[in-house]
This record gives C-alpha cells, structure tokens and sequence, in this order.
C-alpha cells in the first residue's frame, strides 16, 4: 500500500448541502403494505412493536440485576458468546438459542460507557470517567484503591468467571477504544478515545495530565488534541501499559489543534425557530476522537472526531498518522464510521444532541443526525481522500420525545454489496444498502414505540445503542430494556439467497470498531445470490433463467446425495445457459463452487 501524509497542500475539505448532493429520507426498497413507525404505543417491555416482513424479533432478555438501573452500551462477540456492556459491569451470554440467550456471567464493576472488544481470552473495557470508578471495581477507596478512568483488561478464559488483570489509567478516560492487532502478533494495541475533562486528581497528577486554559495557546503536552495508545502484551497482559507521546492526529500547519477548533456556523443549520434553537450539541470541535475504526488489512482506520472525520494509515499500531481530514457543516458530532468490506466507502455517522434529544421528526432535515457517506479516493500519486457521496437517515416518524440519531452498526456480508445494520436508539433499527453510495436504499427495519408514556411528558433515553450482525443474527442492546435477538429473511430486495450466502460467513471472533475483509466460501448459496442479483437488474432473460434454475436444483441435489461428479457437470450447464450473458459474478461463484467440489 502507498499512503502519504498530506502536508501543507492539502486542505480540509466541507461537504454542503447543495442541489447536486443527493439527500433524502431512506427511500424504502417497496411502498406497498409497508408496516409504519409512526403511532406505535408507548412502554417499556409493553411497548408496541413495528417491523418490516423481512424482519423477525426472536427475544429479549431484560437488563440483569446488576445492570437495572445501569445503561446498556455496547457489545463484541467471541465464540458463540455476545459481552454486553453496561455502566454498571458487563454480562457475557450464550447466543446459542437465539430465542433464549443464556447468561453465562455477570461482572459488577462500575463505571460509565464500558465499550467493549475483545482479543482471544482477553476482554478489553473502556471508563470514561472516575466518578464512579475505583481501580478495582469496587465502589469505593481504600488503602491500595484509586479512582480509575481508562482501559481495564480481563481475562475470560474462563468466561463464567471473569478476572481483572490490568487497569490502565488516562488523562481523558475512555469513552471508546479500538483494538488494531499487532503485526507481529506479540500485542494488543488499543486506541483510546478519551472525552471527557483533563483529569486533575492524584492519578492525573501522576500521569503528568494537563491542559491550557481556554482561550489559551495549547501545551506543546496538552492532553487534548490526541488519542492514547495502551498496548497490551498477549502473553502478559498484566504488563498493559499506556504508550507515551500520544498520536497528534489533529495536528495541521504547526499547530496541535489545527483541525476544526468551533462550530461552522454560530447555529446549526436548524436554525433559532428549531426547537432546540439552533444548538450545536455536542459542538464539533476536534479535541479528541470520539470512536475509531480499524481495518488492519488495508492498513487504515476511520475516526469519527467530534467536528472531523480522518482516515488514518495505520500500517505502524505504535504510531499512527492522518491522511484525509473532512469537515460537513450540517454534521454536530462525527460519532463513529464503517468501512464496506473492499475499503472504497465510509459511512460516518452525526450523533447530533448527544444521544439526548428526538431528532428523527419532521421538523427536522433529514441531513441534520444522519448518516454521511463517503468515498474513498486513490490517486495515482499514492494520495488518498474521502469525497462526499450523500446522507441517509431513517423516514421522520418518530415522536419528539423519542431520542433518535444516527448510532452504532456494521457490516452485513451480503455478497456483491455493502449492507449495514445500525441502531437509531428509539429509531429502532435499520438496515441499508449503500451498494451505490449516492443513493443509499433502507431495506428493513425494527421498532418500537416510545419510552416515555406520557405524550407531553419529557424525553427519557432508551432504544438500541448498538445493532451488530453477527454468525446470522442481529442483536441489539437497548439502552433500558435490556438485549434483543433479531433474524432476517428474503424479500424481493434482499432475498433469501443473500442471506443463506452471508450466513456462510462465520467469525470466531467480532469487534465491530476492528474490521476484518470477509470472503464468501464456495457454496450454492452464492450461486443463487449472484443469480438473484442478476436477475434484480434484469441481467438475464426469463428463458436462460428457468434452464439454469433447473440446472442448479439437479446440481445441488447431486451433491447432497453425494455425487460431486455429477454436481460438476450440472453446473456445467449452468455455465452454458449463461451464454454470452454478463454475468462475472454468477459465473466466479460457479466456477469456486466446481473446484471445491471437483
């Protein structure tokens, strides 16, 4: 790969809203007998619920004990096992009956955002702030006790007994991190995205944290402007430790803050007649990164931070550097970003209000807390950019007082397209193509009605922090009523070939903020995925298409007897009725499956 640091030359580029950008509420792929969002009745676990046919809700398992009064955060999975995060500790449950998740363990250890990943045995969670958090997960001080803001590591070899094996502390806590594995396979390396104050108690003094008054030039060492870097010895993981002379990935023309230091516009683009009055919430000033994304096979990460998103060459965890900064005057608060599976796209995400405030209404536009997609540019050069493409957000159809914008998601492996799943909090849950970046299409969704009972009553949060797919299914942490299993099936836009071929993809191992490229086995799922693709663009006439149909059923119940040789000629027929149809990836999938099962 040849990625070069941009310098003087390069400036941060600003996508607008102007006629030429396409912005639209997610068109949805049929109009016809759709179910609504809109006037579900309100509750907690008697909520009503809405979703499309393709959609099927398999369970919910209520917050635990330890959690009741605790926000449910975010998840990674491992071994059939999902970790859900919570401010009061995490809870690791078995996902082996999607209708009724097993809890395997729950660890009280409190403490704000506990965003988790995970790396073999070891568990990795973020503390954002030390109000509430002592070194050893109690809920006091003692003689060897101290506040604690950072990363704590756990060792889950045994996942019904988890154990603390380190606890690194930082200026700036961790209100996310994202684990980039080590090319040499000896560390872990967590990138910290800490938010919150310069921490000036004992444990920051130690640390050296500071920081310049407001207004003031900022400390050549200021603990602002930087992600941590903690890495963490696989082999001793007790020997966790937080890396000096933090990333300055916000740097530019000499100067430690050189990225977007104040809002755009004195008001959001709201305006003063908005309900909130214009309020720049969180405002989008680049201090910090709020999440990263790493994708360690092309060597980048994504940072959605604060008033920027970055793309960053990561090829060197210890030591890594920006190459593409932009900027959106409609964007509040860059939050967090997904790569598709081939690197070329990026969906950043606004989580304007901060989580706190309705924004999926009429009364607002749909570019304002909405999804971003980009591109991603190559040039001959060696340079690498991000270019505007369009926003997508779900349709208005929320409540004012249901808290909704754009949240945590990944990557469906749908073959031949770039799917995502993503949680909207009281927006529920969507699913999308942005297969054509410009035009964005919402495929499915989920949810429900709102917490709040009252109609005039104010906003409580709640809904889905986090929808992750993962080995077949979708699950959802929502924030007060606890952790939810969904299932997809076909329809006529993603049929069930699709998901028969995504569902041959299967991860040890899953950390949605550390990508990793999923290739799709030899099987007739693809097959039939790459055909329904075709036939979805009218790629194929109808006469070919029934011939190679029934060539396929014959091929397939050959090899289900067993009989390989056979198959191989059927799909051989195949390859024939294609004829001189464009059909690349019909024709790649049965050629891959004929190999496998020559």
């Amino acid at each position: 790969m040849s990625i070069r640091h941009a310098g003087r030359a390069r400036r941060v580029a600003v996508a607008v809203a102007t006629s030429a950008l396409v912005v639209g509420l997610a068109p949805t792929a049929s109009a016809t007998d759709e179910p609504t969002r809109r006037g579900l009745a309100p509750g907690i676990f008697d909520a009503e619920s809405a979703m499309t046919p393709n959609v099927e809700h398999r369970s919910t398992t209520p917050r635990t004990e330890q959690a009741a009064d605790r926000t449910n955060s975010d998840m990674a999975f491992t071994d059939g096992h999902v970790i859900v995060g919570n401010y009061g500790g995490f809870n690791i449950y078995d996902v082996a009956d999607a209708d009724s998740p097993r809890l395997v363990s729950t660890v009280a250890c409190p403490g704000n955002q506990h965003d988790v990943s995970v790396e073999g045995d070891l568990l990795f969670v973020s503390v954002q702030t030390y109000n509430t958090s002592y070194t050893d997960c109690t809920t006091s001080a003692n003689a060897t006790n101290e506040r604690f803001a950072g990363i704590r590591v756990f060792d889950i070899s045994n996942k019904a007994r988890p154990q603390q094996v380190a606890a690194v502390q930082t200026c700036r806590g961790s209100h996310t991190h994202t684990y980039v594995p080590d090319p040499a396979g000896e560390s872990a390396f967590l990138y910290i995205s800490g938010t919150s104050s310069v921490r000036r108690d004992a444990p920051g003094a130690a640390l050296g944290c500071r920081t310049a008054s407001s207004g003031q030039t900022p400390y050549e060492d200021d603990a602002r402007w930087r992600i941590d870097i903690v890495e963490v010895p696989l082999a001793r993981p007790q020997d966790a430790v937080l890396l000096a002379d933090g990333p300055r990935l916000m740097a530019e023309d000499g100067r430690i803050d050189g990225l977007q230091q104040s809002p755009p516009t004195p008001l959001h683009p709201s305006g003063p007649d908005h309900r909130r009055r214009g309020i720049w919430s969180p405002s989008p000033v680049s201090d910090a990164c709020h999440d990263i994304t790493a994708y360690p096979e092309l060597g980048l990460a994504a940072g959605a931070c604060e008033g920027n998103g970055l793309l960053i060459d990561i090829t060197d965890p210890r030591n890594p550097q920006r190459v593409a900064a932009v900027a959106d005057g409609n964007f509040a608060y860059w939050h967090s970003a997904t790569f598709n599976n081939d690197g070329t796209k990026v969906v950043f995400t606004d989580e304007w209000g901060g989580g706190g405030q309705g924004y999926c209404t009429e009364a607002e536009r749909p570019e304002w807390g909405a999804n971003g997609i980009y591109d991603v540019v190559r040039g001959d050069d060696g340079s690498i950019d991000l270019e505007f493409k369009s926003y997508y957000k779900i349709p208005p159809d929320q409540e004012w007082n249901e808290i909704c914008v754009a949240h945590n998601g990944n990557l469906i492996p749908i073959p031949g397209r770039d799917v995502m799943v993503q949680a909207w909090y009281q927006g529920g849950m969507t699913v999308f193509d942005f297969t054509d970046s410009s035009n964005p299409v919402e495929l499915a969704w989920f949810d429900r009605g709102p917490i709040q009972t009252d109609p005039d009553g104010a906003q409580q949060r709640g809904g889905f922090w986090s929808a992750y797919w993962y080995d077949g299914m979708v699950y959802g942490t929502d924030i007060t009523r606890g952790f939810d299993v969904l299932e997809l099936s076909g329809s006529d836009e993603l049929t069930q070939n699709e998901i028969d071929a995504a569902l041959t993809v299967r991860e040890d191992q899953t950390n949605p903020q550390t990508q990793a490229r999923y290739e799709h086995p030899a099987s007739f799922a693809l097959v039939r995925a790459s055909l329904d693709q075709l036939v979805r663009v009218d790629g194929i006439g109808d006469k070919a298409l029934t011939k190679i149909e029934r060539s396929l059923d014959q091929a397939q119940g050959a090899a289900d007897r067993g009989r390989s040789k056979q198959a191989v000629t059927f799909l051989g027929f195949v390859e024939r009725d294609l004829g001189a149809v464009e059909a690349t990836d019909v024709r790649a999938a049965v050629a891959a499956l004929k190999a496998e099962l020559s």
